[in-house]
Formats: structure tokens, C-alpha cells, sequence
């Protein structure tokens, strides 16, 4: 049995801790409201209302919390670090900057703290059932003793290099998941043009060499527009984090930037700024 701390029973955390509950683990989960508190009491998880009482005497921490901002806040400046023992694992799950979990290592390392990256591919269902995609970064020893942990709920879990690579691996990713959106647009589009409805293309396509995981979530929803709608919100954010990455390191999106651009309003978020899942 394995003593585990999450941060982050959200959407996707909560059925993360489920899984490790029925997987045998100890798990410390934080709710810091009494609301958040009252719905994971119903979860066979210890239930904790500081972010430190999460890492205290924990062998694994996860964080699964929305954006780089709230990684930076719960694990530099919340007692987190102080409160987890030496030897300990921190997991960073949120999707961000590589220089958020490298400077999170940095400060870690003072504590004998280990850390990973492995932001995760797929949504809640992925998780309930298992079979979510981790992309983790980190040192081979250190993924060698999470592994089985992860494995609770993750299916692949794919190493994919050194502390940060995770990251690199999520954010193109996501762009490129973006992208296949705009191109669809640009397929719906010309399939109008064509005398095609939308619905009737869309969905024959999923049955040809066009198939894809974002035309499936797009003839769910029944639109290109639509989807975009509803996934811009989660997705819209690691673009920006794609593309602040790409510029300081001097890296041209190409094709992939023009691909982006033809989401459409419908995917346009608050900032102004084109974004789309």
C-alpha cells in the first residue's frame, strides 16, 4: 500500500482518486471548501483542508489543478514541499510550462524531493476507466517506482524522456490536436460548397482514411463550430502555453499556426486570441 496525496479533485482528479482507493492505496485528498469537502467525503479517500495535511508523510504526491499559475502557487508557495518527506515523489499532471516543473524540481531537489511531469491525454471517462494517456518526464528510477501508481489510472504510461519532456510531448500534442479541428473546419467548409451537409460528411468520414479522435469528438457534438466551442476552454489555455514556449525558444509553429487560425469564432476565447481542443 502506497501513501498518496492529490491536490486537485477536480474533474479529472476525482475519479483519479477513486481509482486509487480501489486499487488498495491510502489516499490524502484535499478539499478546500466545505462543499468540495462534503462531495469527497462520498470517496474512501482521507479528506484534508491544507494544502500541507495533502503531503504530510505521503509517499506520492499528485497535483491535478487547472493551470500552470495554480501549480506554481500550490507547490512554491503553500507549504506543500516543507510538509512531504524526503524520498517522497511529487507528480505534476496539470498541463504547462516545462519551466514551471523544472523550477518545482529546483526546488524539490533542497528537500530530497523527487519530481515528474506527466500531463495526461484524455478526459475523465479516460480516467474512471483506466485507460487515460500519461506523458511523463523525469529520471528513469524515479518513473520505475511511480509507475505502478499511475498505472491505477493510466494506460499507457509512456516515458517519454527527462524532467520537462512530458510537457514538450503535451503541449504538440494539443497543438496538433488543435490544428486537426482547424482543418476539419476547412473540410466542412469546402464539403458546403460541394452540396454536402455538414452532419452527413462529418460522420462519413469518421468511416474512412480521415478518421480521427478529434472528428470523433466533433460528430458528437454535431458541428466543427461547436466542439471548438466547448473544448476551447480546457485547451485554449495550453496554446497560449505553446506558443509563449515556441517563441522564447525560437521554434516556428509552420503549418500548424495556419491550421489553428482557421478555427473560427467559435473557438475564440476572452483574450481574443484564436483557441480551440
Amino acid at each position: 500500500m502506497t501513501r498518496i496525496g492529490v491536490v486537485g479533485a477536480g474533474r479529472m482528479g476525482r475519479p483519479m482518486v477513486r481509482r486509487l482507493t480501489e486499487a488498495g492505496h491510502e489516499v490524502r485528498v484535499l478539499g478546500r471548501s466545505a462543499e468540495a469537502r462534503g462531495a469527497l467525503a462520498r470517496e474512501a479517500a482521507h479528506v484534508v483542508a491544507d494544502v500541507a495535511d495533502a503531503g504530510r508523510g505521503a509517499d506520492i504526491v499528485l497535483v491535478c489543478v487547472y493551470t500552470d499559475a495554480q501549480v506554481r502557487e500550490v507547490c512554491l508557495d503553500s507549504g506543500l514541499l516543507d510538509a512531504m518527506p524526503g524520498g517522497a515523489v511529487l507528480v505534476v499532471h496539470t498541463t504547462g510550462s516545462p519551466h514551471t516543473v523544472e523550477a518545482v524540481a529546483a526546488r524539490s531537489a533542497v528537500r530530497g524531493i523527487d519530481v515528474l511531469d506527466a500531463p495526461v491525454s484524455g478526459g475523465p471517462p479516460d480516467v474512471a476507466e483506466g485507460r487515460v494517456t500519461l506523458f511523463v518526464g523525469g529520471a528513469d528510477d524515479t518513473v520505475a517506482r511511480v509507475r505502478p501508481v499511475l498505472r491505477s489510472y493510466g494506460d499507457p504510461v509512456l516515458h517519454v524522456g527527462p524532467l520537462g519532456t512530458g510537457q514538450r510531448v503535451k503541449l504538440v500534442n494539443n497543438t496538433v490536436f488543435a490544428a486537426q479541428i482547424g482543418l476539419l473546419s476547412h473540410a466542412s467548409r469546402l464539403g458546403r460548397r460541394l452540396g454536402v451537409d455538414e452532419t452527413v460528411l462529418l460522420d462519413a468520414l469518421t468511416h474512412g482514411s480521415a478518421a480521427s479522435r478529434a472528428l470523433s469528438g466533433v460528430v458528437r457534438r454535431g458541428s466543427v463550430a461547436e466542439f471548438a466551442r466547448t473544448t476551447g476552454e480546457f485547451l485554449g489555455k495550453d496554446l497560449d502555453v505553446v506558443r509563449a514556449v515556441a517563441d522564447e525558444l525560437g521554434a516556428d509553429l509552420g503549418a500548424l499556426s495556419t491550421a489553428l487560425d482557421a478555427v473560427g469564432p467559435a473557438a475564440t476565447g476572452l483574450n481574443g486570441r484564436t483557441v480551440a481542443g
